[in-house]
């Protein structure tokens, strides 16, 4: 069986009239999110942050991208990537969680176990849950919330656009530690950003990932004419790390707003990397 169920939208039920939009062009999106699983047609003139799907019939309703970035900035909810950890740890929405597979399941119908998601919300089946995967021909998220809502959870709600569209609407994703060391020895066109400022540079010498190229707040348009970010391939993989969350952010997010698709950053510091390093015993250099 195949990863995705998606049904075709019916004419004029979630896209509106003379609608055109460049991402619905390419995604078959529309809709604005609603209260309820059915879309409601959009009113003339809506950002595209405010699509969504707008498949009929589906027991959990959407929300747009304008909600996700609402969530994710208050803290709200429980946001879990329905992926594998693999997946997750290389690249995630900020501040989601993953769990571990439901046992016995061939790999095309992944689907996250429900206990482990019953461990964080500590029973609540009234808990605020927002699940999302691959975007909109991922069927991940579609079947984690239906084994929600059969095991009686009552607010829980698909990010179905996915972190696809999350990216291509500018906003960068964050890695877990264990990953970049991985992800470098097997791309080697992987770029990693080091926004520290540069007196810092020189007394923490022993925790610079080699090859880092070093980019401050305020210098991405300059590091584009310069060679330090891939004019050539917007679509590289591009880690930022920094002295800490804020700092290696703001510059993730600047770079993902100047149309690089694939930027994540380490919410941590540059020691906890070092750290991670040796526990993965990979060499962690280009």
């Amino acid at each position: 069986m195949r990863d995705n169920t998606r049904k075709r939208v019916p004419r004029g039920s979630a896209l509106g009239p003379g609608r055109v939009l460049l991402l619905a062009a390419a995604l078959g999106l529309g809709g604005i999110a609603t209260s309820s699983g059915d879309p409601t047609p959009p009113p003339p003139g809506s950002p595209i942050t405010e699509a969504i799907i707008g498949e009929s019939g589906e027991p959990t309703p959407e929300i747009s991208t304008a909600e996700m970035v609402r969530l994710v900035a208050g803290r709200s909810g429980l946001i879990i990537d329905a992926r594998p950890y693999e997946e997750f740890a290389v690249s995630h929405i900020p501040g989601a969680v993953t769990v571990a597979p439901k046992p016995g399941l061939a790999m095309s119908q992944y689907t996250s176990d429900i206990g482990g998601i019953d461990k964080l919300t500590r029973g609540n089946k009234a808990a605020m849950i927002i699940l999302y995967c691959n975007g909109p021909f991922c069927g991940k998220s579609k079947r984690v919330a239906a084994d929600l809502v059969a095991a009686g959870y009552t607010n829980v709600r698909r990010y179905q656009l996915g972190i696809p569209v999350w990216r291509a609407l500018g906003h960068a994703t964050q890695f877990e530690a264990e990953a970049i060391w991985s992800t470098l020895d097997k791309d080697k066109t992987a770029v990693v950003i080091d926004s520290r400022e540069p007196e810092v540079l020189g007394k923490e010498t022993l925790t610079a990932i080699v090859g880092a190229r070093h980019i401050r707040s305020g210098e991405v348009a300059t590091a584009k004419d310069d060679g330090r970010l891939p004019m050539l391939d917007h679509n590289t993989r591009i880690f930022v790390i920094g002295k800490g969350e804020e700092e290696a952010r703001t510059v993730a997010e600047e770079i993902a707003r100047n149309a690089f698709h694939n930027v994540s950053f380490f919410a941590g510091s540059i020691e906890t990397l070092q750290q991670r390093r040796g526990r993965s015993g990979t060499a962690g250099s280009r």
